[in-house]
């Protein structure tokens, strides 16, 4: 067809529409097919409450990402280069490259969050639908939401401005200064507040905010507050960087009585504790290991299987659920961390920093320089241990289809093992769940282990094409207990804390701690650190507790492991087997070049990303910058 013909053709379409617009008064008020009005929007009250629903999808996968958080703290390493956590971790993140960011907390995707909850606010004032109880709950909805959006922003970045209103067009100003930190506190709690009460008695619905979740968000954001980051003479001291801030304001309290803080987040988190009798709290003395590594599994599985249903009632306060049909990433973290001999990507890997932090089961540390558990470090350790990772020689799924010849007995195998070859001669075979495995090499863990916690062990569930269903944690009832716990201890309150400890150690096969003072104060860390791990915490209480340089700031180390033959032994296919094998574990810190981790002190705060600072010059950059 020739320019001439297509010019012709195109004459005729247009007539064609102009003439059909001339015989229709009304084709200027066609409606677009894709979008609601907004003065339907909300006279109607499903419309409405689908405008609140959708603002949850600012939770993301609610931490189920492919790069995790837990993979910018001491509790694992990313595995795929490239992700930008070589420069976070290193501490070379900037204003102009922040390294890895997640969606979770990014500025500019929280603020349109807010403003979409600032909208649902102004228009439910005084709701043109009649239904009066859908209005009171998605109201408390969008009070909620917002509270946890400034929440996100404030323990990643420091005080923010804050926005209660609905900008329009042809506003005279667009910008704003941040808030104190104090301000940004009081303005949360108070959206705490007033969500609870909206939403006080209405009955639960899976995925979406109740009081006792706003509740839960309130004891968070004031325990917070009152740490040693949050509390300037203390931070102060600890960091040059923050002394030499001429905007403490920003970052914390500058004056104040601390002690009423740490009174607040104690009557908050008993508040929630009050609401809700917690799951197998009840107990005055260690469950068995067995039954302990069952309790939890239960609780990170959240309900997504059966055996983790009673366990969620109780414990989920709050979560991102997930459906097979909609194939949401979030559904994938087994694909995402799961071993590559099952041909998975081994993502954000455990370190062995974690590991040697899981206590023995009787309650005594780890310890490399104690012959007996050098030699057998994986055996009578905190069941919460074997709920949580994978390591050599753990049982785990059947192997597919392909590789169920070269391991029957669905062990991983993470080492080096000797094996006898079809010469009769002796050979080193590498694990199928190493970097040198047969099966995606370049998908095995550099730190020897990976990710058990949250990963659906029904063997039916075949993890590199099956989107699992397992909830991640938004906010757990045994989080608000910890954080009763972490208030008494620093309000000097030793028994108390101690009591509600233990209750947390006996329900997984722990015994009581009995330690008082500063010892506790330790014993309670380490205790919140395997309770949480790989639920975006240890990010920001290394930072709280300001321990980062000692924590996060020190280099990752793996494992190594190697199995000799005994005299006499002769296996043709390796299977962990202590009587055949003497098994020698190496620990050492990562050398491969994947990442140098250092510490700044800068990095208490993520920096506010240049182009903000462009758009709004009343902004001041966070410390270090």
């Amino acid at each position: 067809m020739n320019n001439l013909r297509i010019k012709h053709i195109w004459m005729y379409v247009l007539v064609a529409v102009f003439a059909t617009a001339s015989c229709s008064d009304d084709f200027v008020d066609t409606k677009p097919l894709n979008e609601v009005p907004n003065a339907e929007v909300w006279a109607d009250a499903a419309l409405s409450e689908a405008f609140v629903l959708e603002i949850y999808n600012g939770f993301g996968q609610g931490g189920f990402d492919e790069e995790m958080l837990a993979s910018a703290s001491d509790e694992a390493l990313f595995t795929h280069s490239g992700r930008g956590y070589k420069e976070f971790n290193g501490a070379n993140s900037n204003p102009a490259d922040q390294g890895w960011i997640s969606g979770n907390y990014e500025w500019g995707n929280m603020y349109r969050r807010i403003r979409a909850t600032n909208v649902a606010l102004k228009n439910l004032e005084e709701p043109m639908f009649d239904n009066p109880e859908l209005a009171e709950r998605i109201r408390g909805e969008a009070y909620f939401l917002r509270a946890f959006f400034y929440q996100q922003l404030l323990r990643y970045y420091g005080a923010v401005p804050l926005v209660d209103k609905v900008y329009e067009l042809n506003e005279e100003d667009y910008t704003i200064p941040r808030n104190t930190y104090e301000e940004c506190v009081d303005f949360i709690v108070a959206d705490c507040d007033r969500a609870a009460e909206f939403l006080k008695g209405l009955q639960a619905s899976e995925g979406r905010a109740t009081d006792i979740a706003a509740m839960a968000l309130k004891a968070r954001v004031l325990l917070y507050a009152a740490s040693d980051l949050h509390d300037i003479p203390t931070a102060s001291a600890n960091s040059s960087v923050i002394a030499g801030y001429s905007n403490p304001e920003y970052l914390g309290y500058t004056g104040g009585n601390r002690t009423e803080r740490w009174e607040k987040a104690k009557a908050a988190a008993k508040a929630v504790m009050d609401m809700n009798p917690g799951y197998k709290l009840d107990l005055s003395e260690p469950v068995s290991p067995e039954e302990g590594k069952n309790n939890y599994m239960a609780l990170s599985l959240g309900g997504g299987s059966a055996m983790a249903e009673a366990a969620a009632e109780i414990e989920l306060i709050l979560g991102r659920f997930f459906v097979g049909e909609k194939q949401e990433n979030g559904g994938r973290i087994g694909l995402y961390n799961g071993p590559n001999g099952y041909h998975n990507w081994s993502g954000n890997t455990p370190t062995q920093n974690l590991v040697d932090d899981y206590e023995m089961i009787n309650g005594t540390r780890f310890d490399w320089n104690n012959p007996a558990h050098a030699a057998a470090p994986y055996t009578n350790r905190d069941p919460r241990f074997y709920a949580s990772i994978l390591y050599d020689g753990a049982d785990w799924q059947p192997r597919t289809d392909d590789v169920a010849e070269s391991d029957s007995l669905n062990q991983i195998q993470a080492g080096q093992y000797e094996i006898i070859n079809d010469s009769g001669e002796k050979e080193v075979y590498y694990g199928l769940d190493t970097r040198n495995s047969s099966i995606e090499d370049w998908n095995g863990s550099y730190t020897g282990y990976t990710m058990r916690k949250f990963v659906d062990p029904d063997p039916a569930v075949v993890h590199q094409n099956t989107w699992q269903q397992i909830p991640a944690p938004i906010l757990r009832y045994t989080e608000a207990v910890l954080n009763y716990v972490e208030a008494c201890i620093e309000l000097g309150e030793d028994g108390e804390a101690k009591t509600w400890l233990n209750k947390i150690r006996y329900r997984v096969g722990m015994p009581e701690v009995t330690e008082s003072g500063d010892a506790l104060r330790e014993r309670y860390r380490n205790e919140r650190r395997i309770e949480l791990v790989y639920e975006e915490h240890r990010f920001h209480d290394v930072r709280r507790w300001m321990i980062a340089p000692e924590t996060v700031g020190q280099q990752v180390r793996i494992m190594s492991v190697f199995g000799t033959l005994k005299p006499g032994a002769e296996v043709r296919k390796y299977h962990y087997d202590p009587d055949s094998y003497d098994y020698e574990y190496t620990t050492r810190p990562l050398d491969t070049g994947i990442e140098d981790r250092n510490w700044q002190d800068k990095m208490y705060f993520i920096a506010i990303h240049r182009d903000e600072i462009n758009r709004n010059d009343q902004l001041v950059q966070n410390p270090g910058y």
